[in-house]
């Protein structure tokens, strides 16, 4: 029956609801983290780049917004109320919407986002001093270099840019490069008869750049990546397809109650 059908479609959305309201609080904490992670890749980007830190403010309202709707959109559910069903209905296609055309432009600027981040981490690497009080921009980037275990963007070479090594004719080399050493921050004094001078080609270091690095990691998990974006869709669109039906559902039991003349 409708009556039945209804209750029915109401479980089913209300269930959606509350893993929308898991899914609201994942993206809220992720943009939280974003803005208070200062040990990793992610605090190297958003101390430097302005977009990073409004793309986690944008997480974080879309987390909040999430949540909102999902509790709203319980309370719809459970008394079916057809003005919070649509309100749901709307926001669910907003966010959607907004999620893909953030996915294309990413793909189709990714180059541009490639070459601006180049651009910061040289800037990064040119001005490196252990000496600054910007501990944690250069503590990020040791611990990046430490874990991925490469050296500069492109590589070593990229290190021949800095003012401090350059005054020490390249007879130093950053630690959290080094292949060996377990100090990760400042600057390590390379051994052995060098005549004063040296190049990178000397250095203790991991040969392989961390641009190569990321790349491999994204690459390694590209399936985790887009298999968490392809279920986030897929629920937004369960969520819209049960609340249009029980918004129709609705429509009808009421027309049915109508007194016959």
């Amino acid at each position: 029956t409708a009556s039945s059908y209804s209750w029915l479609v109401s479980v089913d959305i209300f269930i959606l609801f509350l893993l929308f309201q898991i899914l609201g609080a994942v993206i809220l904490g992720f943009g939280i983290w974003i803005l208070a992670d200062k040990t990793s890749f992610i605090a190297v980007l958003q101390t430097s780049s302005p977009s990073l830190k409004t793309g986690a403010y944008i997480l974080i309202g879309v987390g909040t917004l999430t949540m909102l709707m999902g509790f709203l959109g319980c309370l719809g559910a459970v008394n079916e109320i057809r003005c919070l069903l649509g309100l749901y209905f709307t926001c669910l296609m907003v966010i959607l919407i907004t999620q893909v055309a953030a996915g294309l432009v990413i793909y189709f600027q990714k180059e541009v986002l490639k070459e601006e981040l180049s651009k910061i981490i040289e800037r990064l690497i040119a001005d490196y001093d252990p000496l600054k009080d910007d501990k944690n921009l250069q503590g990020a980037w040791d611990y990046v270099q430490k874990q991925i275990t490469c050296c500069g963007w492109s590589g070593a070479k990229d290190w021949e840019s800095n003012a401090i090594l350059i005054n020490k004719s390249m007879t130093a080399y950053p630690c959290s490069c080094s292949n060996s050493s377990e100090e990760i921050t400042g600057f390590c004094k390379l051994d052995g008869p060098l005549n004063g001078t040296a190049t990178y080609a000397d250095w203790p270091v991991h040969e392989q750049g961390c641009m190569d690095g990321v790349q491999k990691w994204l690459k390694d998990n590209l399936g985790i990546i887009l298999g968490v974006c392809t279920g986030v869709a897929v629920i937004e669109l369960l969520g819209m397809i049960l609340s249009i039906s029980l918004c129709k559902n609705i429509h009808s039991e009421d027309y049915t109650k109508v007194p016959k003349s």
